[in-house]
């Protein structure tokens, strides 16, 4: 178990990517670095009072504040507007969970988000990603950090569903390689039903959306053109085969940008494999996953990308579920 040392944060907002501008703002949050002398990184902690990331979005282990390898960098602010509470004022490979009992919870009763612990249901009838709701029971966490690896455990007990969620990060030695290791344990008495996706918010050396970027997959990929936006020869991105490209920089506003459902992977993990290239600078990422993909989403604005893969998770009482999502750093450049 670590204390949770408070260090100094400088959020330039201004410097964050291109095209954005905004105040400096300093703040004091929670954080822990982690270096396996190939790729550093650095977290912000959970924390209900003073972390940076206090939304009911996202898992709030694993929030970022930088990561780099080999010069490059894959993590930075890539959003105008920051509040604590805000659903995505979070970046890195940040999770985040279905929902579990929202459906069968009145106005006023409660419903469970892992990773962030017991909401409180308003008058409406259908969840919705982007709100604020009120945490009525936080739930514990505890963090424990190592040279080269930083593990949080979130623990919760409810009458809904009770867990202990464990995610350690790991970089692996002598590799451009971080593993993302989770459990999930059952520890209630009934089946916990749910599924987690990885909204990959990496922002490749603060380069914008656009040309210079490839987006791989290890199959050829297919989407429902009546149920997409952005997507198609005369549009922001264009698919080729296995491949997703850009055609230009998408303008700044929520009007120009990217969304589909991609189809064409199986049952299988090994179609679980992204590939993230920025042929400008050379910087790039692998992704994959011991799990295979239950649905995969692509989402593009103009500062950033994400390609979110699903993966399903059924856990009886007294079990335990895990996965790995595993990111390897290269240089595409140098590797043509």
């Amino acid at each position: 178990m670590i204390t949770m040392n408070k260090k100094l944060s400088l959020l330039f907002l201004s410097a964050c990517c291109a095209g954005i501008s905004g105040r400096t703002i300093l703040t004091e949050f929670p954080e822990a670095s982690i270096s396996n002398g190939i790729v550093q990184a650095q977290f912000y902690l959970p924390d209900a009072q003073k972390g940076y990331y206090r939304g009911t979005r996202f898992d709030w282990g694993g929030a970022m504040s930088a990561l780099n390898f080999d010069g490059h960098s894959y993590c930075s602010q890539w959003f105008e507007k920051y509040e604590p509470t805000m659903h995505d004022a979070i970046m890195g490979p940040v999770e985040s969970f279905a929902p579990i009992g929202y459906e069968d919870a009145r106005p006023g009763d409660t419903f469970v988000q892992i990773g962030v612990g017991t909401l409180v249901k308003p008058k409406e009838d259908f969840y919705t990603f982007s709100k604020y709701y009120t945490i009525s029971n936080h739930g514990e966490w505890k963090t424990k950090k190592k040279t080269s690896s930083i593990t949080f455990t979130h623990i919760l007990r409810d009458s809904i569903c009770s867990y202990e969620y464990e995610k350690d990060i790991s970089l692996l030695k002598g590799k451009p390689v971080m593993v993302l290791t989770h459990l999930l344990k059952n520890t209630g008495t009934k089946i916990i039903r749910t599924n987690v996706y990885d909204h990959n918010l990496l922002v490749l050396d603060q380069q914008p959306t656009g040309p210079d970027f490839k987006v791989k997959f290890p199959f050829a990929i297919s989407y429902n053109e009546n149920e997409m936006i952005g997507l198609g020869k005369d549009s922001v991105a264009t698919v080729h085969g296995s491949e997703i490209f850009f055609n230009r920089v998408p303008a700044k506003g929520k009007k120009d940008h990217v969304y589909s459902a991609l189809n064409g992977y199986t049952q299988s993990e090994k179609d679980y494999d992204i590939k993230i290239e920025n042929h400008k600078t050379g910087a790039a990422v692998r992704i994959n996953s011991n799990r295979p993909m239950m649905h995969l989403a692509f989402w593009a604005s103009s500062n950033i990308f994400s390609p979110e893969p699903y993966i399903d998770i059924q856990v009886k009482p007294g079990e335990s579920f895990e996965w790995k999502i595993s990111y390897e750093f290269y240089d595409c450049k140098t590797q043509q």
